[in-house]
């Protein structure tokens, strides 16, 4: 099975916040970026956040952008990012 690059950050980021046991808005204020800015993305009004957005999100849950990326099902997608 190949997702969406879009829909693998979707669970990457459900991940994190039920990992960390915190809300949405929580990881937001961590990663220094406005809630709609994961909103948005999280309901499909964007189509991906930027890599600075995920380097923010990173910083917020004290990962890497590597440990983000470390998923298998992240490694494999249908769409190219353009």
């Amino acid at each position: 099975f190949i997702m969406k690059l879009s829909e693998g950050i979707k669970i990457r980021i459900e991940e994190l916040i039920n990992k960390n046991n915190i809300s949405l808005t929580e990881l937001c204020l961590n990663s220094n970026l406005t809630p709609s800015t994961l909103f948005d993305f999280m309901a499909g009004k964007s189509r991906y956040p930027s890599l600075p957005t995920l380097m923010k999100i990173c910083a917020g849950a004290n990962i890497s952008l590597e440990e983000f990326f470390a998923r298998d099902y992240l490694k494999d997608y249908s769409e190219v990012y353009n």
